[in-house]
């Protein structure tokens, strides 16, 4: 390995290190309570440092939620040629996909789906917002699986963003109801997920 590839390494090594440190400290202080100071601290290095890989706090947060959404996209992706090119099993398999990674990756979903800060400016909401974002682009593919099971006649003639937004919704307390909720006496979570997912996929189908 040549001195430029050992720097990179190094490079994106401590960005890692970092995000890994704001994401901690976010779940367990809360975004508006943490400092690019007590990042740094919690590494052992200086805030200059920090800034040299990120612009400020807001840019943190949004790589940190971009990974995530990378995440769930490349989950989507995964399944969205499964059972015979079936869109019913795919769009299941891929909420359970969803569900898996928030109970799996607490501090994650968290950040992404649980922590949104009052206090951003508009410019950085718009990341969130663009088109172009992980967290659009992976509801665009959720979107696109429900399309093609109303396109192939497997689903009701409905409008395709209030099921991909019904589907998203429901995933969403099952997961964060199950990372808040963890001392609540639930049923068996398998079952309870896999009721769930059936009995709204069985409500729109023809």
């Amino acid at each position: 390995m040549g001195i430029k590839e050992r720097r990179e390494r190094q490079k994106e090594f401590l960005r890692q290190e970092i995000l890994e440190a704001a994401r901690e400290l976010f779940v367990k202080e809360g975004y508006e309570n943490v400092s690019m100071r007590k990042i740094a601290e919690k590494i052992e290095y200086s805030p200059t440092t920090i800034y040299i890989h990120f612009k400020d706090k807001a840019d943190l947060l949004f790589c940190i939620c971009e990974e995530t959404f990378e995440k769930l996209l490349n989950g989507l992706e995964e399944v969205a040629c499964l059972s015979d090119n079936d869109p019913v099993k795919c769009l299941e398999a891929g909420i359970r996909k969803y569900i898996n990674f928030g109970l799996t990756h607490p501090n994650d979903y968290k950040v992404a789906f649980m922590y949104r800060p009052e206090d951003l400016a508009m410019e950085d909401i718009s990341r969130f917002l663009s088109p172009d974002s992980m967290g659009n682009q992976a509801y665009a593919r959720l979107r696109d699986i429900v399309v093609e099971c109303i396109k192939q006649k497997k689903f009701k003639e409905v409008d395709p963003e209030l099921v991909t937004q019904s589907f998203w919704t429901t995933a969403h307390g099952i997961v964060s109801l199950l990372i808040i909720k963890c001392h609540f006496p639930w049923v068996d979570q398998e079952q309870l997920i896999s009721h769930t997912i059936s009995s709204l996929i069985n409500s729109l189908k023809v």
